[in-house]
């Protein structure tokens, strides 16, 4: 007979759970030592405010893994509603800050529905996908899905966050190629979007063409470019991160004694640059240790999606993966100059609860699959 406890730990992905457990873990240690100088008078202010975000974030993973995927597959349609709802009340009625219109207070706290958008966005294509014509091939066969995509891409632009809108995209085409779309045309589409970009931008600066992007969004993109443009202005983010990083060396300068850190010269540091902290303090052997949990937590989830027992399951973990991947990508990329700043977190290490509940219920979400890849036995 098969213990209550064996049963239970037969529905978890162990390597998943522990790939996950370290990078809280790094991140609590990263957040003490990048908040240290922040607050004169309680310096764990923020790892305090973080560990409630984790024992938030555990329950809501747990009430993600609770409920069948297929039943919120098959809502499909109605969380397509409510994502979209929720993204328009943000640009009538949510709260203004940093120049973006991107959170609703509720009560004490503020929730930013476009990081909730992200998993709504994974289910409600997921279920598009399976109802449409699979593997979709041509141009005509794939237009539904792009549509999909579109207006809560476009909301979320409008907010304005370029930074998220990305993440939607990436989600949908990892998806899309899970679903057996082919990888060339959505090269081309992605290809096509670059393309187009580069030729508004020459556009904006040769003849005054108007972008759907603020100024600082277009200065960000610029210093990516040019990395020497405006080192005490758009460019002084990417620079000091560049010197943190690069000052770390092999083991780096260790906890708590990071110069550009503590010296309060990379802004931040806590939240869109706190792999630069973990850059200079625990150097490039820290940073290779934080890239090989996500790469192992990213093994893992391509893993269930191999293991899925139905098309939805594999589908709603190639979402997760292209998300979270996409975030790590990103950020770790603009933190070394190698990826433009757009000001998306580095999943579960930033600091922020709207981030990192997004993440804890898009982990909850593969352990559902993971659980019902099979029948359980008792």
């Amino acid at each position: 007979m098969t213990s209550p406890r064996s049963s239970f730990l037969r529905g978890q992905d162990p390597g998943l759970l522990l790939a996950t457990a370290g990078l809280l873990a790094i991140s609590l240690l990263t957040i003490a030592s990048a908040s240290y100088s922040l607050e004169s008078g309680n310096r764990l202010f923020y790892v305090t405010r973080q560990l409630l975000w984790i024992g938030v974030g555990v329950v809501a993973a747990a009430l993600t893994r609770a409920v069948d995927y297929r039943l919120l597959v098959n809502w499909g349609w109605l969380l397509y509603g409510l994502n979209l709802l929720l993204l328009a009340t943000v640009l009538v009625a949510g709260r203004e800050a940093q120049g973006a219109q991107r959170w609703i207070q509720i009560g004490p706290f503020p929730f930013q529905p476009s990081e909730l958008a992200k998993l709504l966005v994974i289910l409600s294509l997921t279920w598009h996908l399976t109802r449409g014509e699979v593997p979709a091939r041509t141009w005509g066969q794939m237009a539904p899905y792009l549509l999909h995509l579109l207006p809560p891409t476009v909301l979320v632009l409008l907010q304005p966050d370029l930074g998220t809108s990305l993440v939607l995209v990436a989600i949908a085409l990892g998806m899309m190629y899970a679903a057996g779309v082919p990888g060339q045309r959505l090269a081309l589409l992605v290809g096509g979007g670059l393309g187009g970009l580069a030729l508004l931008i020459w556009g904006h600066l040769r003849f005054g063409i108007p972008l759907p992007l603020r100024e600082y969004q277009l200065n960000r993109l610029l210093v990516f470019l040019q990395p020497s443009r405006d080192p005490l202005g758009a460019g002084y983010h990417l620079a000091q991160s560049k010197i943190a990083i690069g000052s770390g060396h092999i083991w780096g300068k260790g906890l708590f004694f990071g110069t550009q850190n503590q010296l309060n010269f990379l802004p931040n540091r806590h939240t869109d640059f706190i792999f630069s902290v973990v850059g200079e303090e625990l150097g490039f052997v820290g940073g290779i240790a934080v890239l090989g949990l996500y790469f192992y937590l990213m093994y893992r989830i391509l893993r269930v999606a191999r293991e899925a027992r139905d098309t939805q399951g594999a589908l709603v973990c190639a979402g997760v993966c292209s998300m979270m991947s996409f975030h790590v990508l990103i950020n770790a990329g603009m933190t070394m100059g190698i990826m433009p700043v757009t000001g998306i977190p580095l999943p579960l290490m930033s600091y922020g609860g709207s981030s990192l509940l997004t993440n804890m219920m898009a982990l909850g979400l593969v352990l559902n699959v993971y659980g019902r890849r099979r029948k359980i036995r008792f």
